[in-house]
């Protein structure tokens, strides 16, 4: 994977766009469609080319980079998404250091990646594998995400799921930032080069 701010950009703003997605599930229900999808379709998307490769198109990453672009600013709500971002990549630095949890969370994905052959990711039969593989690998490794939302939303089996799938989307995408050289430095000092760099990108998405 290259290493230039255009491809840490594009890793942060997927974290971004999976933390918003679970702000919305957690509070409405619902979510933004398309950009639910491309975000489930980063985890199984296996081998891509490129970092772009791994959203498909910039497009699909509008949400991530408003978000990128808004930044997480003192209101509840980017408190709460400053939290969310903070745990995922903390928890992708635990089990990176897990050799046995990364070995069986990419079988486990391989095993979804294939279901994807006679399944359309979005069924809820999916979004369920998809969640446990996060309850399964990725929770035993650290502390866990608490999320806010509405408790009767949060309630909702259907709800659990698509947020958990959405958290281990953020965690694919934290993985990505690593592998095109993303550091904590990069946020402390490079952030407002990836805000610019955001606009861009959202100007011709």
């Amino acid at each position: 994977m290259a290493q230039t701010l255009y491809d840490r950009t594009l890793a942060f703003a997927g974290i971004c766009q999976a933390v918003a997605l679970v702000q919305q599930v957690a509070k409405n229900g619902h979510c933004d469609d398309d950009a639910f999808e491309a975000t489930l379709k980063t985890i199984v998307n296996m081998n891509p080319s490129s970092t772009l490769d791994v959203f498909g198109d910039e497009s699909n990453l509008k949400l991530g980079l408003e978000t990128l672009i808004k930044g997480i600013d003192n209101s509840p709500s980017g408190t709460e998404a400053t939290r969310y971002i903070i745990s995922i990549m903390s928890l992708e630095r635990k089990l990176n250091a897990r050799s046995d949890a990364m070995t069986q969370l990419g079988d486990r994905l391989e095993t979804v990646s294939r279901q994807t052959e006679h399944f359309d990711l979005l069924d809820d039969q999916m979004i369920s594998n998809l969640a446990s593989v996060y309850l399964d690998v990725i929770s035993p490794v650290g502390p866990r995400i608490q999320i806010a939302g509405t408790p009767a939303v949060l309630q909702q089996t259907t709800n659990q799921h698509k947020v958990r799938a959405l958290l281990l989307a953020g965690m694919r995408c934290a993985v990505l930032w690593r592998q095109v050289g993303g550091k904590r430095r990069h946020l402390l000092l490079g952030r407002k080069k990836m805000v610019e760099q955001a606009k861009i990108l959202l100007a011709r998405a």
